[in-house]
């Protein structure tokens, strides 16, 4: 189909533009300023094209499944029942929203933060139809699925960064230059990962790779190689305006031979059992569980996998950017670190994380532990304070700069509203509500666009309430510790109401999704439910006890530092006072 190409092009061009403007071209006090007009101005187009091919995607596909023609599927009843039916339709519409949104919010992009936003939202538009694409059928779902992901973001940013250089002055482009080799050097390596893991994944290695589907590949790592020659003779000279054109055209054409590439069917994909929760989510059907199983199998989710690394990689660069210019950095911080995103990704792709999909007593206890356990540890490591004690400035006077823009956040009226005790304790136990009594559950579990979803809201959530509680971090809302340990009380009672509910629950909450995996152990849906609601209950109030006592030593040694530092002022009044008796004598002496 025409439109799919053309559809992932713009998208990925958009992509790279919001990226460009978001990290690369300068700017002044947070606004971007008029080296930037050239490429906004080449963005409304692209984002048209974008709307019109995405929908005409949509269409197309419609069209396909029926085996009719384009004109006989503009019907809104059929287009509208295509996305509320189908995982496929709906992430399409996903897609159609975001260039919609973006379409609108285009006159008002004026600001490093707008960019930001909009970045984000063309990234989600870009990624959604990923989850339906030709790697979900391969082996390995979530390492196919993330790899590709990864795959697409890396190269947009890459493409984005080297756009930005075509578009600047000569003298722009040498304050530019060292960001964008960073950049090039992340993305390169993400992309060789991805791409050498999704390939595998789709042919196999002892696979006949001279297909047209393996030389399709085989050529598009070959540019990907020859690009990377490229780039290394433009960081050496930016004058070079030749040459970035040069990388543009074939990171291009990169993208197009990836888009040829999902609609191809590979040669060879890994035999697998006929297994009705392979065709429902992707993983095949693991074997009771016990609790060597559990500890040790794992189902890798390349993409929460992905950003874990990345984050990692982040913290151990700030610690030793500190090391190296002579300042401390507790090693309990950089345990704490380490534990949590352990934590983070045995529950996501662990033993925990696989089995968290088939029964809900598991997926339980990961929520638990994704929520409540892990983001205490995360957050006693004090990420924030380390980014901000590491981040780069501006790279000119004029420029606000990474660690600038996080400050503008933190100070912002949106950080005051969400670090709100009560916005925290309304996400953290009201969203329990919002998914597991509705039909929310069944349809995120049943896709793993909606799966990935809900775990980041449940990191997020957890990262959120415990900031606002126990965080060391500096927060843009100070909130006494009494306050704090009746919030913890309200969750304890919130979250135990929760809990009492499900297990008295006469009915199953997932809307048919356990019954339709078909798994061949624990066949007592109604208990294993009964027995996921308990054991949240048991898991979930342990936190909150600790953070509780957390809260309490924490309020006992800030009273202590206030005494200590009334008595320290009350001493230095004393002195003063009597510094002034003595002069006041001495004057009396004198006259």
């Amino acid at each position: 189909m025409l439109f799919d190409p053309i559809s992932t092009l713009a998208s990925l061009l958009s992509v790279a533009i919001y990226f460009a403007l978001t990290f690369i071209f300068p700017e002044t006090n947070g606004n971007l300023n008029n080296t930037s007009l050239k490429i906004r101005r080449a963005l409304l187009p692209i984002l048209i094209i974008w709307l019109f091919s995405s929908i005409g995607n949509l269409i197309a596909t419609l069209a396909n499944l029926f085996e009719v023609g384009i004109a006989e599927m503009l019907d809104l009843v059929s287009i509208r029942s295509y996305i509320a039916q189908t995982s496929l339709g709906r992430l399409q519409a996903i897609q159609v929203i975001a260039s919609v949104v973006l379409i609108l919010i285009y006159p008002t992009l004026r600001r490093v933060g707008g960019a930001f936003i909009a970045f984000v939202i063309s990234m989600v538009g870009l990624v959604a139809p990923v989850f339906e694409s030709h790697s979900a059928q391969a082996g390995s779902h979530g390492l196919a699925i993330g790899s590709l992901v990864i795959h697409v973001i890396a190269i947009s940013s890459w493409l984005g960064a080297v756009a930005a250089l075509y578009f600047m002055e000569s003298q722009k482009r040498v304050i530019a230059l060292p960001r964008v080799s960073t950049i090039a050097t992340w993305a390169i390596i993400a992309i060789v990962v991805s791409g050498a893991t999704s390939s595998l994944l789709r042919l196999g290695i002892t696979s006949d790779w001279f297909t047209l589907y393996g030389l399709l590949i085989i050529t598009k790592v070959g540019i990907l190689g020859f690009i990377a020659i490229v780039a290394s003779r433009i960081r050496k000279s930016v004058a070079q305006i030749n040459l970035i054109r040069f990388e543009s055209v074939l990171l291009i054409l990169t993208i197009l031979i990836g888009s040829v590439l999902s609609r191809l069917t590979p040669l060879v994909v890994k035999d697998l059992p006929t297994d009705p929760a392979r065709g429902l989510v992707g993983v095949t059907m693991p074997a009771a569980p016990t609790w060597q199983r559990l500890f040790f199998e794992y189902e890798a989710d390349a993409l929460i996998l992905g950003a874990l690394i990345f984050v990692t990689a982040l913290y151990i660069r700030g610690v030793v950017a500190l090391v190296r210019r002579g300042d401390r950095w507790p090693v309990g911080r950089t345990i704490s670190f380490a534990i949590g995103i352990s934590l983070l990704d045995y529950s996501t792709s662990g033993g925990l994380g696989l089995y968290g999909i088939f029964s809900f007593k598991y997926h339980m206890v990961a929520h638990m532990v994704l929520s409540m356990i892990a983001p205490i540890f995360i957050i006693l490591s004090a990420p924030l304070t380390l980014a901000l004690r590491t981040l780069p400035q501006g790279r000119n006077s004029e420029e606000r700069g990474i660690r600038r823009w996080v400050l503008s956040i933190l100070h912002s009226r949106f950080a005051s509203i969400w670090t709100h005790p009560i916005t925290a304790l309304a996400i953290f136990d009201g969203s329990l509500f919002a998914l597991y009594f509705t039909p929310l559950f069944g349809d995120f579990m049943s896709s793993h666009f909606g799966h990935l979803v809900m775990n980041l809201h449940f990191i997020g959530a957890g990262l959120l309430f415990f900031y606002v509680i126990v965080g060391v971090d500096p927060n843009p809302r100070r909130t006494h510790h009494l306050v704090r340990m009746v919030i913890l009380l309200a969750a304890m009672s919130i979250h135990a109401f929760f809990s009492l509910a499900l297990m008295s629950a006469t009915t199953l909450i997932d809307g048919g999704y356990y019954e339709a995996l078909q798994r061949p152990w624990d066949l007592d849906l109604l208990a294993d439910q009964r027995t996921g609601a308990s054991l949240g209950w048991a898991m979930g109030e342990i936190p909150i006890v600790i953070a509780f006592i957390a809260t309490f030593i924490q309020w006992l040694r800030s009273d202590a530092r206030e005494a200590k530092r009334a008595d320290r002022n009350s001493e230095r009044d004393l002195a003063e006072y009597n510094e002034y008796l003595r002069e006041l004598a001495e004057r009396r002496k004198d006259s």
